[in-house]
């Protein structure tokens, strides 16, 4: 069977207009242009204080759209070469299906191993192993609120192990609100005892919209201490994101298209308007 040669996306037409290297608003989180909000400052220091704590279970639950993703990867990044790591990113899986996942990230020979007991066995001889190494383990699971409570009990068996200081893994699960929902479940009770820490991850503050959007522009290579958007645009923009940063990104990446499709050098609230106007989620009002 062929395959088509993988798509490539276009850069938008409006890189050279406002002298921009790269685009400045995309979707896929990039640790690159993460911007310190006072939501991501907090939690980054909560899984830091939770992590160094040798904490078995750390929770970090926030609406879509308000970087998850983006934090663990910068959570992952701040970790590479201090722990052992595994990154799940789409943990819709089986108990025997996880197992695979984690053995996989941990680089570890599956040969033979093919059912969960030997799975489990072998990933505990290998967290043993990092133990004597004296190398944390750090497991972090993303969109958690797709786990099935099967496989949500394995990890909590999987972090049974413990020395007398410390757990031999640690997970974090980054997920949306059903996340606090799944885990009130009776039949997993156990293993929310043992989130001991845990932090909801908020949306922007109208303060940060206008350092966020300069942040960003920077990154992308805007000259800086140039307003690229004007004070009613960031206004409106705010409005009609309600401060979610993905949708503050679709929304400024419309904007910006639309300024260039006027020749315009700065982003005004008509150009706003009009990214709202064509994108779903944005809330939407009788502008005049």
């Amino acid at each position: 069977m062929s395959h088509s040669p993988t798509a490539i996306i276009p850069a938008p037409p409006y890189l050279a207009h406002f002298g921009l290297r790269e685009a400045p608003f995309g979707l896929t989180p990039d640790t690159q242009f993460a911007f310190g909000t006072r939501a991501h400052v907090e939690a980054v220091n909560t899984l830091l204080v939770a992590l160094n704590g040798g904490e078995g279970f750390v929770k970090i639950v926030g609406e879509v759209g308000t970087g998850k993703t983006l934090l663990c990867r910068r959570l992952l990044k701040a970790l590479h070469g201090r722990a052992v790591t595994a990154y799940v990113p789409n943990p819709r899986l089986s108990p025997t299906e996880l197992l695979v996942a984690l053995a996989e990230e941990f680089q570890l020979p599956l040969e033979g191993k093919g059912n969960a007991h030997l799975l489990t066995k072998f990933l505990s001889d290998a967290l043993l192993e990092f133990a004597r190494l004296g190398r944390g383990v750090v497991v972090c699971i993303d969109e958690a609120q797709a786990l099935p409570r099967e496989s949500l009990e394995t990890l909590r068996l999987l972090s049974n192990l413990e020395t007398e200081k410390r757990k031999l893994m640690q997970i974090v699960l980054f997920g949306q609100p059903e996340l606090d929902e799944n885990l009130e479940d009776p039949a997993i009770r156990q293993l929310k005892q043992r989130i001991t820490f845990h932090y909801h991850l908020d949306v922007l503050q109208p303060d940060e919209l206008p350092l966020y959007l300069a942040h960003r522009m920077g990154v992308a290579g805007a000259s800086p201490g140039a307003d690229w958007f004007c004070r009613r645009a960031i206004h409106l923009l705010y409005e009609a994101s309600r401060g979610t940063p993905r949708l503050v990104n679709i929304l400024a990446n419309k904007a910006l298209m639309a300024a260039y499709g006027e020749g315009a050098g700065q982003v005004k609230r008509r150009h706003v308007q009009a990214a709202a106007r064509d994108t779903e989620g944005a809330k939407v009002r009788f502008w005049w």
